[in-house]
């Protein structure tokens, strides 16, 4: 809608319709059926486009969540016998579509984020790259563009999962990546009141093929869910920067702490994947990673933050933090803590932060905190 269009809302309310009105030939209707499309989520897709390429003619296609976005790409543009190379250490339901694809007959080879070590694994016959980065939750970084030219060079897709470094953190398309996918739960939506996935190409053919799937397999959003999303970017600016600003403090201050080890954080300098982030990334996430001696330090941890809450996702105004081991799926320690950085205010969450480590400190060393 065009700027101070007279009398009208600055964003229109979102259409509850199953079907439109439709004369004549459907074919050059634009809408037609609800599972087909929906004004919503062409505004949202609109503006999703907008963010991941500015000024550029890419199409952004919306589903009901980042795992619904993340089969389409993988099951619409795959064939069997097809090769495709996925991360041994992304997202924890990565394992289960690649188990879903070789019962497909799809041939599947993993390797890790950090280092480029994917590069290994592209030959000719791969079909389709996938990378994450930052990986979640061990926030390694890997350099797209050389991925991207590597799959190129062998004619294969690079897709990238663009979920914890935000549209405005980084363009994977600018970078040479064919399709930049995200949960659009996370950081997009940023309020832990929508699930929301999208996909987003240059190539109108691989748009169509997605959005074919979408409708064969009735993967749609709600409305309503496509419009708080849509709503939500309204102030994704103003989060990605207070989130990225206090992340860089909570990580700089646990680094301070000596029980706890591994804290990883692209925005560090001395992040081993610090040089390859700054080089593509215009702000490094709201996630921070950081281990505990083991599970008992860490749940005692959880337990005693008062502003951060003990729960899973990321991306969200308010803060919160998980020991990953509970879920199974993550090979990392059990006292790894995947934290989520809101938009509280900075020296209150680090206070937190301390104190809570405090607390669990004194506990395990009977009552007197080491110096």
């Amino acid at each position: 809608m065009p700027a101070g269009e007279a009398y009208a809302a600055p964003m229109p309310g979102p259409t509850f319709a199953a079907h439109f009105h439709l004369p004549g030939d459907p074919s050059i209707a634009p809408y037609a059926y609800g599972r087909q499309g929906n004004p919503t989520w062409t505004a949202l897709e609109a503006a999703v486009a907008e963010l991941e390429a500015p000024g550029e003619d890419a199409l952004a296609v919306v589903f009901p969540s980042g795992m619904a976005a993340t089969t389409a790409v993988l099951f619409a543009l795959l064939r069997p016998g097809d090769v495709a190379v996925l991360p041994s250490d992304g997202y924890q339901l990565l394992p289960r579509a690649r188990e879903r694809l070789e019962g497909f007959g799809v041939v599947v080879r993993t390797a890790p984020t950090g280092a480029d070590a994917q590069l290994a694994a592209i030959d000719d016959d791969v079909r389709l790259v996938w990378v994450e980065t930052p990986s979640n939750p061990g926030l390694d970084v890997c350099d797209i563009r050389r991925l991207a030219d590597a799959a190129h060079a062998r004619g294969a897709l690079l897709v990238v999962d663009n979920t914890l470094a935000t549209p405005l953190g980084q363009r994977p398309l600018a970078l040479g990546a064919d399709l930049s996918i995200a949960s659009g739960t996370k950081a997009l939506n940023g309020h832990g009141d929508v699930l929301l996935g999208y996909a987003v190409a240059r190539d109108a053919a691989l748009a169509t093929a997605l959005r074919a799937w979408r409708t064969e397999t009735g993967a749609i959003v709600g409305p309503m869910e496509a419009w708080l999303a849509h709503r939500g970017i309204a102030t994704l600016q103003l989060r990605v920067e207070r989130q990225g600003a206090s992340a860089l403090a909570v990580a700089r201050a646990l680094r301070a702490r000596p029980e706890v080890s591994g804290v990883r954080y692209p925005g560090l300098p001395e992040d081993p994947g610090h040089a390859v982030a700054a080089r593509q990334m215009r702000h490094f996430g709201c996630v921070v990673s950081f281990t505990l001696p083991d599970r008992a330090h860490a749940e005692r941890f959880l337990a005693a933050l008062r502003l951060v809450s003990d729960a899973t996702s990321f991306g969200g105004v308010r803060s919160t933090a998980e020991r990953r081991a509970r879920w199974g799926g993550d090979d990392v320690p059990e006292g790894f803590v995947r934290l989520s950085v809101g938009i509280e205010d900075t020296e209150d969450l680090v206070a937190d932060l301390d104190a809570a480590l405090d607390a669990a400190l004194d506990v395990s060393s009977g009552g007197a905190r080491a110096t």
